[in-house]
């Protein structure tokens, strides 16, 4: 039994649109910053997430390709922050864990769905 590409773009639709959701969240209700700006925050955080956005709605592989690249900034963050600070290890554990979903739904997409681009 074989699983369709389909699948697989949409395990990393719900971890690119989990990990958006949790980090805006995070941000801004559940433990905002009190050395830096929100705005601040936000931008560097959330402003990666978006550069393919528009290519992985789209099924385009190339952005899928840099979508999981750019997950692996998030897995790293999430698992030392998990680490390091025990008041926010939930939200990092949710970080990693929707990272993961990106980065393994997109590269199994891309492996999986085909030669044509």
């Amino acid at each position: 039994m074989t699983i369709k590409p389909i699948y697989y773009h949409t395990i990393a639709l719900a971890g690119f649109f989990g990990l958006f959701a949790l980090l805006m969240l995070w941000n801004t209700v559940l433990a905002p910053s009190s050395r830096f700006p929100v705005a601040l925050v936000l931008l560097l955080t959330v402003t990666p997430l978006l550069l393919p956005m528009r290519g992985l709605l789209s099924h385009n592989k190339k952005s899928c390709a840099w979508a999981a690249y750019i997950s692996l900034g998030y897995f790293i963050h999430g698992s030392a922050e998990a680490f390091i600070n025990v008041d926010e290890r939930l939200c990092a554990s949710l970080e990693t864990v929707f990272s993961l979903m990106l980065f393994l739904g997109t590269t199994l997409y891309v492996r999986f769905s085909g030669t044509r681009g």
